[in-house]
C-alpha cells in the first residue's frame, strides 16, 4: 500500500529557492494484469478495448484487427464478459476478486519488507489494464521520493503477452518523468524454490481435504498462440519446467500430473493440450476424479474462478467425470508472500542491504 512521504526539505547547501525534495526511498511496484472497474457494458468495453488493443496480446495488423475489434467484438463481448465477472464479483467491496487479492498481497508484502527495511522502501501495486494504472503509480512513487524503483510483474512464467507488456507500460511511464528513477524489472520466478514449495504445500493441503484422492492433477496454464513459441517466447518451456519441479517436489510420477493450456482466443492454433478438451478426454479415459490448479496465476481471477471452476468443470462432468476439485491460486497465503518477498529481496541487492 502507498506510504505517505516524509516532509520534503530543501537539499543541504542548496540555495533557498531550490525546490524541496522528499527523502530518497526505494519503490517496489507490483504489477498484475488488470480488472474492469465494474461489470456493466461500458466498463467492460473500456477494459476489453485496452486489453485487446495491446499488440503484445493480439499482434495482428491494426488495419485488419481494429475494425473487427471495434465493430464486432466490442459490441457483443462486453455483455458475455460482464456476466462472467458478475458471477465472481466481490459485491461487498465493489471490486473484482483480482483487485481484492492484489490489495491483500500488497499489504502483506509491505508488512514483511517494512519489518526488514523500515521506511526506506515503499510498496504499491498497479494494473497493466484498467486502474490503478502503471503511469499513475510511477508518478506517485517519484513524488514520494523514490529515486529507485523495482518493478515486479506478478507472473511466475515469462510471456510477451504478460510480463513483457507490463514492462512496456512501466518503461512508457518512465519516459514521461523529468527525473527518471533508476529502475530494475524482476525476472520470472517459475523455478524459484520457495515458489515451488508454496505450490506444493497448497496441493498437499488440498489433497489432505479430499476424501477420494484425485486420479490426476491438471496444471492449467494460460494459453498463448503456438506461433509465439516458434518465434522465441520461452513461456511454454517455463510452464513445463514448473510442472516438472512441482512433480519432483511432491514425489509423484508422470501419471499423477499433467500440463494443459486454457483461454484460447481466435482461429489459430494455441499451445496444446487445451484444458477444456483434455479434462473431457481424461474423463472418457476413466480418470473420473481430477484436481485442477493454475500455476501461472499469482491470484484468482476470471480465468480461474469462472473459466476453470465453471466452464472447464462443466466439460469434465459432461464427459462423465465425477469429482472435480479446483485448487485455488496461492493468493495471499503465507508461503506465497514469503516466496514473493524473497524474490524482491534478491532483486534489491546492491540497492539496499
Amino acid at each position: 500500500m502507498q506510504h505517505q512521504p516524509n516532509s520534503a526539505k530543501c537539499p543541504a547547501h542548496a540555495p533557498s529557492d531550490h525546490p524541496a525534495l522528499p527523502p530518497a526511498r526505494i519503490g517496489i511496484l507490483l504489477a498484475n494484469l488488470g480488472t474492469p472497474d465494474h461489470y456493466d457494458y461500458w466498463s467492460m468495453r473500456r477494459y476489453l478495448g485496452e486489453f485487446l488493443s495491446d499488440r503484445r496480446v493480439i499482434d495482428y495488423s491494426p488495419w485488419l484487427w481494429q475494425p473487427l475489434l471495434q465493430l464486432v467484438i466490442l459490441t457483443k463481448r462486453p455483455f458475455t464478459s460482464g456476466a462472467a465477472y458478475k458471477s465472481i464479483w466481490n459485491h461487498d467491496k465493489g471490486e473484482s476478486p483480482l483487485m481484492t487479492i492484489t490489495k491483500d498481497q500488497t499489504a502483506k508484502i509491505t508488512e514483511t519488507l517494512k519489518a526488514r527495511y523500515g521506511d526506506d522502501v515503499m510498496v504499491d501495486f498497479c494494473m497493466r489494464y484498467g486502474n490503478p494504472s502503471t503511469k499513475s503509480k510511477v508518478r506517485a512513487m517519484v513524488e514520494a521520493g523514490c529515486d529507485k524503483i523495482l518493478f515486479f510483474p506478478l507472473y511466475p512464467q515469462y510471456a510477451g503477452a504478460t510480463s513483457a507488456t507490463a514492462n512496456d507500460a512501466f518503461f512508457a511511464a518512465l519516459m514521461e518523468e523529468k527525473w527518471q528513477p533508476t529502475s530494475r524489472t524482476v525476472p520470472p520466478y517459475f523455478d524459484h524454490p520457495l515458489y515451488i514449495e508454496a505450490l506444493a504445500q497448497s496441493i498437499e493441503r488440498a489433497y489432505a481435504d479430499i476424501a477420494d484422492r484425485p486420479d490426476i492433477l491438471v496444471c492449467s496454464y494460460h494459453g498463448v498462440p503456438k506461433r509465439y513459441l516458434m518465434e522465441g517466447d520461452p513461456y511454454h518451456c517455463q510452464c513445463q519446467k514448473t510442472t516438472r519441479l512441482l512433480k519432483e517436489r511432491l514425489g509423484w510420477d508422470d501419471t499423477q500430473i499433467t500440463t494443459t493450456f486454457q483461454s484460447r482466443f481466435g482461429p489459430e492454433e494455441w499451445l496444446q493440450p487445451y484444458t477444456v478438451e483434455e479434462v473431457a478426454r481424461l474423463a472418457e479415459a476413466g480418470k473420473k476424479k481430477i484436481a485442477v490448479c493454475a500455476p501461472a496465476f499469482s491470484a484468482d481471477c476470471i480465468e480461474t474462478l469462472e473459466e476453470i471452476n465453471e466452464e472447464i468443470r462443466e466439460s469434465f462432468e459432461e464427459a462423465g467425470g465425477e469429482q472435480f476439485t479446483y485448487i485455488p491460486c496461492l493468493n495471499d497465503e503465507d508461503a506465497h508472500i514469503t516466496a514473493l518477498s524473497a524474490v524482491i529481496e534478491e532483486n534489491l541487492k546492491g540497492w539496499i542491504d
